[in-house]
């Protein structure tokens, strides 16, 4: 009889082996059977609670954006002011657990594949309106209608924007630059705004 839990168990193991092996090779032309292996466990038993690689990959990612998630929240619960909550959302962003080179190849891959499978591309859209959403929510009591929907779009673009061009270029910004260069675009428009 199996224990409790150890199905549970396994598949954070093997989500966790499929986070690493992507960032060791770069790509998802990873055999189930190395992500298993890994893991500990049988690559039947990775097919059984996963039904197919795409599958695997789509519990990884489904696991970072999770916690991706829940920086966020736990970052909302302390700010106080609308500005303090944007703010919030871009450390949660470009915290440093989010520039794990593993994370980032897991990243840089779900964008390709997102390009080639409707359920990659479909929670890629959940993530990108989540983060729309929760920064619009709060830039709304900071700018009038337009004015948020423009500083919305320019801070997702910056943190997905700067997010890749650090992982792709040799001379890339710092996360610390990078931080920095979110924030200035957001006060000059608190600036432009007199909010500041």
């Amino acid at each position: 009889m199996p224990k409790l839990g150890m199905e549970k168990i396994r598949r954070e193991a093997m989500i966790e082996a499929t986070i690493i092996e992507i960032g060791e090779v770069g790509s998802l032309n990873v055999p189930v059977s190395q992500i298993a292996r890994r893991a500990g466990i049988s690559p039947a038993l990775a097919h059984h609670y996963f039904g197919s690689k795409e599958q695997i990959f789509l519990a990884a990612m489904r696991h970072i954006l999770v916690v991706f998630k829940e920086s966020v929240s736990k970052r909302l619960k302390r700010a106080r002011t609308s500005e303090e909550r944007v703010r919030a959302i871009i450390d949660a962003s470009l915290e440093p657990k989010q520039f794990d080179r593993d994370v980032v190849s897991a990243w840089l891959n779900f964008y390709v594949k997102s390009l080639h499978s409707e359920e990659t591309s479909r929670l890629l859209r959940v993530y990108a309106r989540r983060l729309h959403s929760n920064l619009l929510f709060d830039l709304r009591q900071l700018f009038d209608e337009e004015t948020a929907e423009k500083v919305a779009q320019g801070l997702a673009s910056m943190i997905d924007g700067f997010y890749i061009r650090h992982a792709l270029q040799d001379v890339a910004p710092s996360r610390t630059d990078v931080h920095a260069l979110v924030n200035d675009y957001l006060d000059l428009w608190l600036a432009r705004e007199g909010l500041q």
